[in-house]
């Protein structure tokens, strides 16, 4: 690889984890539109296995748009040790560390997640899309569902 290569590469990670950076950002302010923005028309959203995996803009805004309304009051994400690596010029995949705080509307006690986001980009003429989001947790306190998949430790069948 030369150095245009190289410097094309560290602008595409630099890119990739701006999008990361992004969805974190507009999910805690409830800007449904500028989160739906960040997918390509087809993506895939895997919040774990008590939620429904949803397909397409259509189906992520629903679910998306109904929690930052009517469920979530307030959020804090925060993602740290993100890796991104290339599937070719135009793909990308990443994994990042999260934490994330909630409050609810329901009035019951805060939650707390530590987890990771497992992510496929895709180029488009808009610039770098999410086209797979995965939410894996490494444990919860108080948190509104039971069932997460897990991270992938060594030795469990995860």
């Amino acid at each position: 690889m030369d150095a245009s290569d190289e410097l094309k590469a560290l602008i595409d990670k630099a890119l990739v984890a701006d999008v990361i950076h992004a969805y974190c950002y507009h999910f805690d302010r409830a800007e449904a539109d500028a989160v739906l923005a960040l997918f390509t028309g087809d993506a895939v959203v895997d919040y774990g296995p008590d939620v429904p995996t949803m397909t397409g803009t259509d189906e992520i805004d629903a679910v998306v748009r109904t929690g930052l309304a009517t469920f979530f009051a307030a959020t804090s994400h925060h993602v740290s040790n993100i890796v991104i690596g290339f599937d070719g010029p135009d793909r990308a995949t990443s994994f990042a560390y999260l934490y994330a705080w909630h409050r609810y509307r329901d009035g019951r006690p805060n939650s707390e997640l530590w987890g990771q986001y497992h992510h496929e980009f895709a180029r488009t003429d808009a610039g770098w899309k999410i086209a797979r989001l995965t939410l894996r947790a490494a444990g919860s306190e108080g948190f509104h569902r039971d069932a997460m998949h897990p991270i992938g430790r060594a030795g469990d069948d995860a």
